[in-house]
């Protein structure tokens, strides 16, 4: 990856509400976590991999706690696919479009189930277990975060 696009990559990141971005293409896959200087960032990936930590403002270090607690996962029976990325959620291909899945609808592994836009481009999400949907967790438009939940498979 060219050093000029990761360092513009870098700023774009620290400078926006964004908390972590990964890319992944022909030469690797890179991986920007913004985070409070408190807070360790551990990167796992197996091809080459960036981390920035950008210091939060004094003001902000305070409400991450309080931030962080509407996001625990509630206690739900079944298996949770989780947003591989922050984006756009997306039921459908298109705004008229029919969902690629609804409640009660059985899924097999590898099917798609949502779309994420992240950076203008759209990335279909897949299912990673066969099974039925029971609950989709996730607004249409809404925005994600990276290891969000959307669905529940049992």
């Amino acid at each position: 990856m060219d050093l000029r696009k990761l360092k513009t990559l870098i700023d774009l990141v620290s400078e926006s509400n964004v908390s972590e971005l990964e890319i992944t293409e022909a030469e690797g896959k890179v991986r920007i976590v913004k985070s409070a200087p408190v807070a360790p960032v551990a990167v796992v990936a197996p091809a080459p991999a960036v981390t920035v930590a950008a210091p939060a403002a004094q003001a902000e270090a305070p409400a991450a706690p309080v931030a962080a607690a509407p996001a625990a996962e509630p206690e739900v029976k079944g298996h949770i696919v989780k947003s591989p990325m922050v984006g756009t959620f997306y039921r459908a291909s298109s705004p008229g479009a029919k969902p690629f899945v609804e409640l009660g609808q059985q899924v097999k592994e590898g099917e798609p189930i949502c779309i994420v836009e992240a950076m203008k481009i759209l990335n279909e999400i897949e299912a990673d277990k066969s099974g039925v949907v029971t609950q989709i967790l996730a607004e249409n438009g809404q925005a994600v975060e990276y290891g969000q939940p959307l669905f529940v498979i049992e």
